[in-house]
């Protein structure tokens, strides 16, 4: 990076963690009355009161008056600090007065970011008793989350990691060997879906082979016949889906500039003339594709 372009990138924030008094803090948003009966409202008092603000709020400065500051991101946090007689709170300050920020947006942990961070605070000696109390969770939980990995491969946890998984989806990858694992999480990727309810489905239709010794897919009540005809729809609906994958982004490009060029075609008086004189078989699917809106069917698109 040249010397000229380093000295055009400026920060989004102020360097230094400022404290600044709560009363002069302006929410952007208004909370509903029923925060404080919510888990979420719980979770994160409990949090404060077991180890303090973890993630400061974030302030801008109000340029209209001084000594006053715009809230952006927080305000459940300086809620529970108000209900705790807090005056005072430790605020990142941005230079840009909109509420997309680092801390709300690039911050949330997912399942397997959290599970590092709760075995890395249990290596460093934090006892598991406390870090429930903080996350207002029971032990049990805890240690579910610890173990959430085991049998899981490499390559699907990196796939994973910045992926909001919820942990029952761990448990139904563990049933699968390596190789089905992989293919698995490649599915849930390709269609954004890591519901359980998607999982199971997909451990339904997959081979007894390809899993772990003791673990089962069929459900209760199919037959051993309609186990296979899903198995055997399953490997072929795959096969479909990554044929369609491999040329939707071509067929798509394909799409887009011959509508344009048909488009710009039929805007020509001459041209359109000539067709509706000549070929007339033409013009109405050339008008139709330069009409084109949507790539779904016209049921779907809608």
């Amino acid at each position: 990076m040249s010397e000229g372009r380093r000295q055009s990138v400026s920060l989004g924030f102020e360097p230094g963690i400022v404290v600044v008094p709560i009363a002069s803090l302006m929410p952007v948003k208004i909370l509903r009355p029923t925060l404080r009966a919510s888990l979420a409202y719980a979770q994160i008092a409990q949090s404060i009161r077991e180890i303090g603000v973890v993630e400061p709020p974030v302030i801008s400065r109000d340029a209209a008056a001084p000594g006053r500051y715009l809230l952006l991101d927080g305000h459940v946090r300086v809620e529970v600090l108000k209900d705790e007689g807090a005056t005072e709170v430790e605020c990142i300050v941005s230079k840009d007065d909109e509420a997309y920020t680092y801390n709300r947006h690039l911050n949330r942990l997912t399942p397997v970011m959290a599970r590092a961070m709760i075995v890395r605070t249990i290596e460093r000696g934090v006892p598991q008793e406390k870090i429930a109390a903080a996350l207002r969770m029971d032990v049990v939980s805890i240690q579910r989350r610890v173990k959430m990995l085991d049998g899981i491969c490499d390559e699907v946890v990196t796939q994973l990691t910045d992926r909001h998984c919820p942990l029952a989806v761990f448990d139904i990858l563990r049933k699968m060997k390596p190789l089905r694992q992989m293919a698995v999480a490649d599915l849930m990727v390709q269609h954004n879906n890591f519901s359980v309810a998607y999982a199971s489905a997909i451990l339904a239709g997959t081979p007894q082979a390809d899993l772990v010794s003791g673990a089962k897919s069929k459900p209760k009540g199919v037959s051993p016949a309609a186990m296979a005809r899903m198995e055997r729809e399953l490997e072929n609906l795959q096969m479909s889906m990554g044929a369609i994958q491999d040329s939707f982004s071509r067929d798509n490009l394909h799409l887009t500039v011959a509508k344009g060029y048909l488009a710009k075609l039929l805007a020509n008086r001459q041209v359109h003339r000539f067709l509706a004189t000549r070929h007339p078989e033409l013009l109405e699917p050339f008008r139709t594709i330069a009409e084109v809106t949507s790539t779904m069917p016209e049921g779907e698109a809608a």
